[in-house]
């Protein structure tokens, strides 16, 4: 089994009044890039992780066809939610509408094969200045969120298992210091981090960056030419 990952999709299928090309030309038909990307290197027993951002649907019902379109690809789909994902709800409503072999994650984890995974959306960090209360807060609770993750995924890993972890927002600052999540992924001995929200090639924008032993992966698709990243076994 291999383990690819790919983050903010921006799926518009039903919601054409935000098309991704209105952003950036890069954009136009990015859909049909990563699903052909997608069907050329996934095999059945693989899995994909997708770090959020998946729809720009506001409601359920709205993002369906989104969901459809991501459940028909091959392998298993493992995704949790990003800051855009406002038709993200109760988890219970999410799961009943995700085809067999997809599998949103929400304050627990998975294990596929010999790849335990979790995670969790992830906030904006404090940073030395100006960081908003109700940001603070909800980072805290993101936090919290995380740990009990982690939690549940320990009490599935067993010896010779890789440990993956997700979050849409970045773990670290601009300046790759630590934060409440990577002191968890150290404490957890989390294996591989993946993570998305980022556009642009700034600050802590690196494709690929090394941590206190564990791999971080930015995987936003526009960054990695609409292409699945080689989480594991490691594309080093």
């Amino acid at each position: 089994m291999k383990v690819y990952a790919i983050s903010d999709l921006h799926l518009s299928g039903e919601n054409t009044t935000k098309p991704m090309e209105v952003f950036d030309s890069q954009w136009a038909g990015h859909a049909e890039k990563i699903r052909e990307n997608w069907e050329a290197v996934v095999e059945d027993g693989d899995s994909v992780l997708i770090s959020g951002d998946i729809s720009w649907a506001m409601y359920l019902e709205e993002a369906q066809s989104d969901l459809d379109f991501i459940g028909r690809l091959r392998g298993n789909k493992i995704m949790v939610r990003g800051n855009h994902d406002y038709w993200w709800g109760g988890i219970s409503k999410v799961r009943a509408a995700l085809r067999e072999g997809t599998h949103a994650l929400q304050n627990d984890s998975i294990r596929l094969g010999r790849a335990v995974i979790c995670g969790t959306r992830g906030w904006t960090l404090p940073e030395a200045h100006g960081t908003a209360a109700e940001d603070i807060k909800i980072y805290n609770r993101e936090v919290a969120r995380l740990k009990l993750s982690l939690e549940s995924a320990s009490a599935k890993r067993k010896e010779g298992d890789i440990f993956i972890c997700m979050t849409h927002f970045p773990p670290f600052n601009s300046k790759f210091e630590d934060s409440g999540f990577t002191a968890l992924f150290s404490e957890y001995k989390v294996d591989k981090a993946v993570y998305g929200h980022l556009h642009g090639f700034h600050d802590h924008a690196s494709l690929y960056h090394e941590k206190d032993g564990i791999e971080y992966y930015l995987t936003s698709c526009n960054l990695v030419n609409n292409e699945l990243v080689l989480i594991w076994p490691g594309n080093k």
